[in-house]
């Protein structure tokens, strides 16, 4: 039951971050297009409900700048100085407001991961598998419980724990935990590689 009441909160929410937060979202705009050649608005491609691909929306915060040979330099050579403000205030996240709106993610969930990050989709465990039952989300309980500091298996156990006890209770208590943590930068190590191969310790 509160899985639907949860899409309406979303919708309504959203609708009123967006409008509230428009004229943050237009300064940020206009400083991301200022400050390096590129577009305004990162796409990427997330597993998201059912494991279903979709692309999520950020403000760039990275170059496309290349060595001799045409590949990407590391990440830390390519965050833009306006980029790094935007990831240590978590404000790189606003355009998601739209995603929520389209329906791909919710204000509380797990994390949309990378189609190939940490692993693909048909690397994930039967039990791993479960934090795609529910949309992802902009914050969740493994982001309120230490966010890139802790292992992938253990993010993902938190994800499963949120789907076995989603209720407005525990959203509600991610939320506000999400809002302290913005507001403190506490565990924000938002800079570091995150494309890099990792193991799946529980398969």
């Amino acid at each position: 039951m509160y899985k639907g009441v949860k899409r309406a909160l979303d919708v309504t929410f959203s609708l009123i971050g967006t409008a509230v937060s428009s004229p943050i979202l237009l300064a940020v705009a206009a400083a991301v297009k200022l400050d390096s050649k590129g577009p305004v608005i990162f796409k990427q491609e997330r597993l998201g409900k059912d494991g279903k691909v979709f692309e999520m929306y950020k403000f760039r915060t990275m170059t496309d700048k290349r060595d001799a040979e045409g590949n990407l330099l590391p990440d830390k050579d390519r965050l833009t100085k306006f980029g790094k403000l935007l990831r240590a205030t978590s404000l790189d996240e606003l355009p998601e407001f739209f995603n929520i709106l389209k329906g791909d993610m919710s204000f509380i969930g797990p994390r949309p991961t990378l189609t190939y990050h940490p692993w693909k989709l048909e690397e994930y465990t039967d039990f791993q598998r479960r934090r795609f039952e529910v949309r992802p989300g902009i914050t969740g309980l493994a982001q309120v419980h230490g966010r890139k500091a802790i292992d992938w298996n253990d993010r993902i156990k938190y994800d499963v724990e949120y789907v076995d006890n989603l209720s407005l209770g525990l959203d509600c208590k991610i939320l506000f935990q999400t809002v302290w943590n913005v507001l403190t930068m506490k565990d924000n190590d938002n800079v570091g590689k995150t494309s890099e191969t990792k193991e799946n310790k529980d398969a």
